[in-house]
């Protein structure tokens, strides 16, 4: 059935694409949730978009998006996120993608990342690999954690947790380091072009599991690792650490509060 699903997601993330594009470079109204995050007429319309393509294909599968929360089987669902990276979409910075999985008994068997302005279509299936359209996408092979590149979603959510001391000193053990934040982060270390992504909040404020369910499958299905800051494999916590799996124990160790 992955194959199946990966081409209804694939299908998915193309209709909720061109919706967005037709916002981005239109215009929009910006709106803020009671978490104080943007959101606009775009995301509720890919969302309404992704979830028409996936109901028509699997009406028997459950959803779970950000706009519209959670409805139907929870065994067997979509996970959604139209816009990952609103901020930038508002802004007009093209790192923006729609993030689309499927999650089956509580784990990730499919995952899409579409990035609508630059076309790249990121694709992974639990033990099929991981592709950037349509070629084989593979994690870096280095081994020495001060040779390494690390990328991290930002300063200020790190700042006010447990774990800055450690983030400085993870900044102190590596070669180069820069912010990209979002997808972008995880999609550098599943092409081999960074090691270490860091996305750090404060607890039960940070990621939703939308943020991470394509983002977690693909890192993996390029040979790399990724957990949450305590070394578990899961989307349902607020902070995430995806890593090219060989530096995966030397970050967790040095980011340990």
């Amino acid at each position: 059935m992955s194959q199946a699903a990966l081409a209804a997601a694939i299908e998915a993330a193309e209709a909720a694409g061109l919706v967005a594009l037709k916002y981005y470079r239109g215009g929009f109204e910006v709106t803020l949730k009671p978490d104080d995050t943007p959101v606009t007429q775009a995301d509720r319309e890919a969302e309404r978009a992704i979830v028409e393509v996936l109901s028509r294909a699997f009406p028997e599968h459950g959803v779970l998006g950000e706009e519209f929360g959670g409805s139907g089987n929870t065994e067997t669902r979509w996970i959604i996120d139209p816009i990952d990276g609103t901020k930038n979409f508002v802004r007009h910075i093209p790192l923006w993608a729609t993030l689309i999985a499927l999650e089956e008994h509580g784990e990730i068997t499919v995952g899409v990342i579409h990035n609508p302005v630059t076309g790249d279509l990121y694709t992974a299936r639990r033990g099929g690999g991981a592709f950037l359209n349509g070629e084989r996408i593979y994690v870096s092979d280095e081994a020495d954690l001060g040779r390494a590149f690390l990328v991290h979603a930002g300063l200020r959510p790190a700042h006010g947790t447990g774990h800055w001391e450690g983030f400085l000193r993870l900044v102190d053990a590596t070669d180069r380091q820069r912010g990209f934040g979002d997808y972008a982060g995880y999609s550098l270390v599943a092409e081999g072009k960074a090691e270490i992504y860091a996305e750090i909040y404060p607890e039960g404020a940070g990621l939703k599991p939308w943020d991470l369910a394509p983002c977690k499958i693909l890192v993996e299905e390029a040979g790399g690792r990724f957990t949450d800051l305590s070394g578990r494999a899961t989307i349902y916590s607020s902070s995430a650490l995806a890593t090219n799996g060989r530096l995966h124990d030397a970050a967790l160790a040095l980011l340990r509060p």
